[in-house]
């Protein structure tokens, strides 16, 4: 008898990244500025960048390669708290906000429980939560992709639902839900694991439920440094919650799961607030920018049917075109998200919007 898979692997489809070399990369999200490369900042944020990587050399000289990194990750963890105003007791750190869903899907819920997420959403949410062969149970989001948090709410209570997954502002969409609605999911649900994931927060009107840990117990929100902070490579997340989530978190968690260079830069970076802020509102400037652009070019334009505003650091875009377009791009060197009719566009540094916006112009007409 030949080796088989078990059965909740056999049929599990990976995550597809877009593959290929790319001069100009719009499909991950991630910021154009490269804290390794002087070139990717504006000028005036020169000298911000400058301290920040003087923080980061000390850290990485104070880094012992020979030794197992510490397992609280207390340093990188104080910084977080003091940037988003937490404290450290509630704050878990991970491999990525990827291996905090990971572990919650996997240790805070049970084979068989039911995951609600709100799609269209993060894909990976329903990857994690068959992974761990739990019962993935999507509530679709109307034409206008705005969640109705009564209606959610009352689908998650029908499904008898273990968790509900979310973020806020979405990716893909790029809305974001007001913090009073966010809460009165909270409220409505409280045999339910919410979980609310704001990697793109920082590009939002400040409607973020991280000040409410401490008053909900069924309440996770996951944080990211791979957006706006800028450190995608780095591999570096968050998970905040109540103490009692966070002793379960702390408990499940591999002892050694963030590297020490990890921590070593994750915390330079968070405590170099000011370039952290400067490169949020240049990235929020890029964004407006590239949105007042779409909207001017293809708004009327029978390819596409709606260009959503944005509440993060990407424009969603509606076209029945999407396959066509994103070839055109990629033919151009131009990499993007393209999904089922629909577009996602990260903003860029001022030259790679401007490459975006003419190759737009031959493909769309």
């Amino acid at each position: 008898m030949a080796y088989t898979l078990c059965e909740k692997v056999r049929d599990l489809t990976p995550y597809q990244p877009v593959e290929g070399v790319f001069p100009i990369r719009l499909d991950a999200n991630e910021s154009c500025f490269d804290l390794n490369r002087a070139d990717s900042f504006l000028p005036e944020a020169k000298p911000l960048r400058e301290r920040a990587m003087q923080r980061v050399q000390e850290n990485l000289a104070a880094a012992a390669y020979n030794r197992y990194p510490d397992p609280f990750c207390t340093g990188v963890r104080q910084a977080f708290a003091v940037r988003f105003g937490v404290s450290p007791k509630q704050v878990t750190a991970g491999n990525g906000s990827d291996e905090l869903i990971s572990l919650i899907c996997g240790c805070l819920l049970e084979k068989g429980d039911r995951l609600v997420t709100a799609e269209p959403d993060f894909s990976m949410y329903r990857f994690y939560g068959s992974l761990y062969e739990l019962e993935n149970r999507p509530w679709q989001k109307p034409e206008d992709l705005v969640i109705d948090p009564a209606a959610l709410a009352a689908y998650a209570k029908s499904q008898n639902a273990g968790a509900l997954i979310f973020s806020n502002p979405c990716n893909p969409t790029s809305l974001t839900l007001p913090k009073k609605q966010v809460q009165a999911l909270i409220e409505a649900l409280p045999d339910t694991l919410v979980i609310v994931d704001e990697a793109y927060m920082e590009f939002s009107r400040d409607e973020s439920v991280l000040g409410l840990v401490g008053q909900y117990d069924n309440l996770i929100v996951l944080k990211t440094c791979s957006k706006a902070l800028g450190l995608a490579g780095i591999r570096l997340g968050f998970a905040v919650a109540g103490e009692t989530i966070t002793r379960a978190l702390q408990a499940v968690k591999s002892p050694y799961n963030v590297n020490s260079l990890t921590q070593a830069v994750g915390k330079a970076v968070l405590e170099s607030g000011d370039l952290c802020d400067f490169c949020t509102k240049a990235l929020i400037a890029s964004r407006d920018s590239l949105y007042k652009d779409l909207e001017q070019f293809l708004s009327g334009k029978k390819q596409i049917e709606k260009i959503w505003p944005s509440q993060t650091n990407f424009i969603f875009v509606k076209t029945p075109q999407a396959d066509e377009i994103d070839r055109s791009l990629r033919e151009e060197g131009i990499a993007i998200r393209k999904m089922d009719g629909y577009l996602r566009l990260t903003a860029g540094l001022e030259s790679e919007n401007q490459a975006l916006l003419q190759a737009l112009r031959k493909a769309v007409r």
